[in-house]
């Protein structure tokens, strides 16, 4: 909850309010947000009768049942990960490591050995703790909590091997992009490793191209609404509705039945990624 947001028993709607103006863009960005949360609630549901996983587990390749199969492919890891992807070795040293996360502008990489299994992920955080033991001296006390007496012991290493954070957290190729943002939304990671059966390294998926691949652009929703005038109008009634699309937002107008219309509107608030439907079709 942001901080700035308070809630009483008296229901003040004012102390919800933002502390200060949003800035622009803000609103897409808010709109957009909650319909990438909408699709990440889907998958949840959509496999809650699946085992669940160890969290440093590699996301199965989990085929849907056939009652459960969606109407269009659903996009795969393979579709939107990065090929190659930048890697290290266990032994390299705390300096280097440094070196290669500034060259490849990336928070974290992942940690590879001899086979090219990915055995961890070492990260910008990893190493500024490093940084500020050396600088500060700083000691746990006797007494201190268990995660900083665990970080204190990390920050004494001088390899990836000794800093990194094990067992890394990776996904298959084969796993479908709502396994893969799901994921990414439990573990709070921004990029996942991509790995092969034998945990060797295929590639990594940034966690900003899975919300691309979940939330449809406006054409495509469009498209889905047009099928589903089709589907539900009869042929004389569905060429006189019209549909625009707005940042998910779908408008329908034009003439149909009565019961038509309330049906079609229905059917296109089912649609994944639909935000809002605004019904401005008149009776027939």
């Amino acid at each position: 909850m942001n901080t700035h947001e308070t809630f009483s028993a008296g229901g003040d709607a004012r102390r919800n309010l933002p502390s200060r103006p949003w800035s622009p863009g803000e609103a897409g960005r808010q709109d957009m947000l909650v319909r990438y949360l909408g699709a990440v609630a889907t998958a949840a549901a959509t496999h809650a009768a699946v085992t669940e996983r160890p969290p440093h587990a590699p996301v199965e390749e989990t085929p849907w049942p056939a009652a459960q199969m969606p109407e269009a492919p659903l996009p795969l890891v393979r579709d939107v990960m990065e090929v190659p992807a930048a890697s290290l070795r266990d032994d390299l040293p705390f300096r280097e490591i440094a070196r290669l996360l500034a060259r490849e502008h990336v928070g974290a990489v992942p940690v590879v050995d001899d086979g090219d299994r990915v055995v961890g992920v070492v990260s910008e955080s990893d190493l500024l703790a490093k940084v500020a033991f050396e600088a500060s001296g700083h000691r746990p006390g006797r007494v201190g909590r268990l995660r900083e007496r665990r970080l204190h012991g990390k920050a004494r290493g001088e390899t990836a091997a000794d800093l990194m954070t094990s067992p890394a957290i990776t996904v298959l190729p084969g796993s479908t992009v709502a396994e893969a943002a799901w994921l990414a939304a439990l573990s709070r990671l921004k990029r996942i490793p991509v790995t092969d059966h034998q945990g060797r390294l295929v590639g990594v998926v940034r966690r900003d191209a899975l919300l691309q691949a979940l939330i449809r652009d406006d054409a495509g929703i469009r498209a889905e609404v047009e099928g589903r005038i089709e589907a539900v109008c009869s042929p004389g009634d569905w060429k006189a509705v019209e549909v625009t699309v707005h940042d998910g937002i779908v408008e329908l107008t034009g003439r149909v039945p009565s019961a038509t219309g309330a049906r079609l509107v229905a059917e296109v608030e089912q649609i994944a990624d639909v935000v809002e439907v605004k019904n401005l079709l008149t009776a027939a």
